[in-house]
């Protein structure tokens, strides 16, 4: 697989991502209008929500191969900017795996802070690619800068825009993940429920 190759199937997932995460929001703000899509929506959520976790962790699994496919064989040497975007996405991928095999969804605000972190660090990043005199002296390696752009696809997603997708989907199916009716136990018997 050429390099250019790769680089079209990786802006095509982050297409597909950020389709995503706009039908989920039209969904949700169409669900406050309109109780046929409520309805929509909440089978929408009773499906995904069980496996969010699960799906999660495979946007963070793919995000990760493919930076570093960009990096150990096209050779995109990362500015100092990737590499706190790496820093925020590369434990969302085994983080989320164990939390899906274990079901444990109290650590979707944790992994929603850490994906909007790098969320935020992938917008400076966007900013620094468009307007380059962003970047000052001191955040990035004058060999290196963050200002360089490896690759754009579509006329408008490069590399820090791909990451910025991937995040934004994390977070969306974070806010989806739910545990199934199966796994939550069943409430308590009162004491008067109890009583013969």
């Amino acid at each position: 697989m050429t390099t250019d190759t790769a680089t079209l199937f990786f802006a095509l997932l982050a297409v597909l991502a950020q389709l995503t995460v706009v039908a989920a929001v039209l969904f949700a703000v169409g669900a406050r209008l309109s109780p046929a899509i409520d309805r929509a929506w909440q089978t929408v959520r009773d499906a995904v929500g069980p496996q969010a976790l699960g799906l999660a962790s495979a946007v963070a699994f793919t995000c990760m191969f493919g930076s570093l496919y960009l990096s150990e064989v096209a050779h995109f040497l990362p500015c100092r900017l990737c590499w706190l975007q790496r820093f925020a996405m590369y434990p969302l991928g085994p983080l989320l795996a164990v939390a899906a095999i274990f079901r444990w969804y109290r650590i979707r605000p944790f992994a929603i802070a850490l994906a909007a972190a790098g969320a935020c660090v992938s917008v400076y990043h966007l900013l620094i690619e468009r307007y380059p005199s962003l970047e000052g002296s001191t955040s990035c390696d004058p060999n290196n800068p963050c200002s360089i752009i490896w690759v754009r696809r579509f006329g408008y997603l490069t590399i820090p825009g791909m990451a910025l997708s991937g995040f934004a989907l994390i977070i969306t199916l974070l806010l989806l993940a739910r545990p199934s009716t199966a796994d939550v136990p069943a409430p308590a018997p009162t004491l008067a429920q109890e009583a013969p």
